[in-house]
């Protein structure tokens, strides 16, 4: 869909500017690059119907787009769209729809899509308890080089235990690592918001094990402040932490694990789970997560539904 070319100027515009403020408010680099590309299809489509004036379309239009988009093909595979791709696309118009708002639309977009919900391919999302494990002793030996298997046991403490979003983690700093209050402190959260997360001494020790043992050892690690970084001695990108990932679950020889083709997310959504699971009131788990809204976080009380004892 990234091909659709658009004729209305006022589109482009919007498309654009649409980006730059995603990019602004520190939302991550899959979300920066994947909303507009939904929302450019949905420009195309109000092209194609004769909508050039984005003030006069209305929920029913929209509707009519929507069910357009769920008889479409999926290019990567047969059949239709996968409904949490479907449900990406609807978060893009709602974010889109918060952009007019912010910039004082006159008629911002109404939007009347209910999500799509599969009970099935939404457990797929979350590992248990037991496979949460398994990759952190898959860590022992999910690279050749020490330094990047230590490196790999603190990305899963930040990305899992501490519940942080991919761009969070590679935004961390040294100084962010608070040995002596158990705190991380997150400076560079969604929508630049700052939280504390705590950590219990044995994840502190894993970053402690990787900032003064490991560390050390990746190339120009003196002259740089962010805790994470790469073979070449930068901060390291999204790509290469989503890398790290499928390669510790790789690691595991685990055919469920694998099978679920996990990313950085998949490890918040199953932290988030687990201390549902465990009791932790749903207000303690919006602020660990750092949610602006408990809209956010009820969802995980709707996926706990799905699971059962036996899978933990």
């Amino acid at each position: 869909m990234k091909k659709l070319k658009l004729q209305n100027d006022s589109y482009k515009i919007l498309l654009s500017d649409f980006k730059q403020w995603l990019d602004i408010l520190g939302y991550a680099e899959s979300s920066v690059y994947g909303m507009p590309i939904q929302l450019q299809e949905f420009f195309y489509w109000l092209e194609c119907h004769g909508h050039s004036d984005l003030s006069k379309v209305t929920p029913k239009d929209i509707k009519k787009y929507y069910d357009a988009l769920k008889q479409r093909a999926n290019e990567r595979r047969d059949g239709g769209l996968s409904k949490s791709y479907l449900n990406k696309h609807q978060n893009a118009l709602r974010k889109f729809r918060n952009y007019l708002i912010q910039h004082n639309a006159s008629t911002p977009l109404r939007i009347h899509l209910k999500y799509e919900t599969n009970a099935t391919e939404e457990r797929t999302n979350i590992l248990t308890q037991s496979e949460i494990k398994a990759l952190f002793l898959a860590t022992d030996y999910s690279n050749t080089r020490e330094c990047i298997r230590i490196r790999d046991k603190a990305l899963l403490v930040c990305l899992y235990s501490c519940g942080m979003r991919r761009n969070e983690a590679i935004q961390l700093d040294l100084k962010d690592i608070l040995f002596d209050k158990q705190r991380i402190h997150i400076r560079k959260g969604k929508n630049y918001k700052e939280r504390f997360v705590p950590l219990n001494r044995y994840n502190l020790r894993m970053l402690e094990d990787y900032m003064y043992d490991a560390r050390p050892n990746f190339y120009k690690a003196a002259q740089s402040e962010a805790l994470f970084i790469g073979t070449q001695g930068t901060r390291l990108c999204g790509v290469t932490v989503l890398d790290r990932v499928k390669t510790i679950a790789n690691a595991t020889g685990d055919k469920s694990i694998i099978e679920k083709n996990i990313s950085p997310h998949t490890l918040r959504h199953s932290i988030a789970t687990h201390l549902l699971q465990q009791g932790v009131p749903i207000e303690s788990i919006k602020t660990f997560l750092g949610h602006s809204s408990l809209v956010s976080t009820q969802v995980y009380t709707h996926l706990l539904k799905t699971i059962t004892d036996e899978d933990f």
